[in-house]
């Protein structure tokens, strides 16, 4: 391995620590108002959310495939079922819509 390549992954490693270590050490937890805490404990659910929507619009050249998966998906993780039901249902949901149109 070059050594070019050893100093660019040593240079990520630093660059993804920091972020990660600096609230460990200059924050204490007890300080934080407790509004903030409740938006710090959405950001990973609106993070996901950011992630996963450009994919539903763009998986089919037709949208409603994604449409009717994400709101199969969306209606059956709000009942409460597991991730992998999830998943499923939003397959078959397409698979009949795949059958229909």
């Amino acid at each position: 391995m070059s050594m070019n390549m050893m100093l660019i992954i040593a240079g990520m490693a630093i660059v993804t620590y920091i972020p990660r270590m600096l609230p460990l050490v200059f924050l204490d937890v007890e300080r934080i108002p407790s509004w903030v805490q409740a938006i710090l404990r959405n950001v990973p659910y609106a993070a996901l959310g950011a992630l996963i929507f450009p994919g539903i619009l763009t998986i089919n050249e037709n949208i409603w495939y994604g449409v009717i998966g994400g709101i199969t998906a969306i209606i059956i993780a709000y009942l409460g079922a597991n991730l992998i039901i999830v998943v499923l249902s939003s397959i078959v949901a397409l698979m009949l819509l795949s059958f229909i149109i």
